[in-house]
C-alpha cells in the first residue's frame, strides 16, 4: 500500500468518527464568516498569483517549520502580497487542524483554501462551517460522480474547488465535470517524486478560459519564470516559503 492509499484508508476511518461524534445540521448550515472570491482573487491578469500555504509537516518532507504560529504566518503571506492562503487541514499525516482554517479566516482578509483529502460530502460541509472559501478535491481519489455531487455542495454555498490531477488521466476527468480552477500536481501522488515539467505536459490539454494552478515543486524566480510562459495563472508554494526565516523576503525572491 503506497502512501495515497494509507492517506486515503485512514481518511476514511476519521470521517466516520467524526460522523458519529459531531453530525452536522444541513438544513441550517451557515458560514461562519462571508465567503471571499477564491477564483476572482487567484487569476487577476498580467501575472502569476500566489497561494501560500500553511504546513508545518508533509510525509515527503518530515518536519518542515519548527517555529509554527501558524496565524501569524499567514498574516505574512497576505502581507507579502499574496492572493490566497492554503492550509492543510489532515491531523495524522501532516500535523494540520481543521481549527486552524478557522482562527487564520478571523485574522486575513484575502481567500483561505482548504487543503485535505476530502473523500465524504461530510467534508465539504464540515468546511464551510470552518470558514472556506474554497476545498481541494483531488481527482485521482474521487469518481466523477463524486466529484459533480462535492462540487454542486460546493457551489451551493459559494465555495469554490480546485480540482487537482497529476496524471493526464485525473485531468480527463477533471475536464469531464467542466471544472473551472484545475490544479497540476507536479508531485507523483504514489511516488511523492516532483518533476514541474509536469505542468507544461498536462497544461497542453487543458482548454482556454479554465484558471489553472500549478502545485509542488517551485522553489525559484526562474520556475516562476517557466510557468508564466505557459500560462499559468497561479502557483501554490508552501515548502519554501514555510522553511524560510523570512518569510516577505523569499516571497519577493521568487515572485519577483
Amino acid at each position: 500500500m503506497d502512501i495515497l492509499d494509507k492517506i486515503v484508508e485512514n481518511k476514511k476511518n476519521e470521517v466516520n468518527r467524526f460522523k458519529k461524534k459531531n453530525p452536522i445540521d444541513k438544513s441550517n448550515l451557515r458560514p461562519f464568516l462571508p465567503v471571499r472570491d477564491f477564483k476572482k482573487a487567484i487569476s487577476k491578469p498580467n501575472c502569476i498569483n500566489l497561494v501560500a500555504e500553511v504546513k508545518r509537516f508533509s510525509p515527503s518532507a518530515g518536519l518542515i517549520r519548527e517555529n509554527f504560529n501558524f496565524i501569524e504566518i499567514a498574516k505574512q503571506y497576505e502581507e507579502a502580497g499574496a492572493s490566497a492562503v492554503s492550509v492543510l487541514t489532515d491531523e495524522k499525516f501532516f500535523q494540520g487542524s481543521l481549527s486552524y482554517l478557522k482562527q487564520i479566516k478571523k485574522q486575513i482578509s484575502i481567500p483561505v483554501l482548504r487543503k485535505d483529502f476530502i473523500i465524504d460530502e461530510y467534508q465539504v460541509y464540515e468546511s464551510i462551517l470552518n470558514g472556506a472559501d474554497a476545498i481541494l478535491l483531488i481527482a485521482d481519489i474521487l469518481s466523477e460522480f463524486k466529484l459533480n455531487k462535492y462540487i454542486k455542495i460546493a457551489k451551493k454555498y459559494n465555495l469554490d474547488c480546485l480540482i487537482e490531477s497529476h496524471t493526464e488521466k485525473s485531468l480527463r476527468k477533471s475536464l469531464n465535470v467542466k471544472a473551472e480552477i484545475i490544479g497540476i500536481n507536479n508531485r507523483n501522488l504514489k511516488t511523492f517524486k516532483v518533476d514541474i515539467k509536469k505542468t507544461h505536459k498536462l497544461i497542453k490539454i487543458i482548454p482556454d478560459k479554465k484558471v489553472i494552478v500549478s502545485e509542488s515543486g517551485i522553489k525559484s524566480h526562474k520556475d516562476i519564470l517557466y510557468l508564466k510562459n505557459l500560462k499559468v495563472n497561479a502557483v501554490l508554494i508552501g515548502e519554501i516559503l514555510m522553511k524560510a526565516d523570512d518569510i516577505n523576503a523569499k516571497i519577493n525572491e521568487i515572485m519577483k
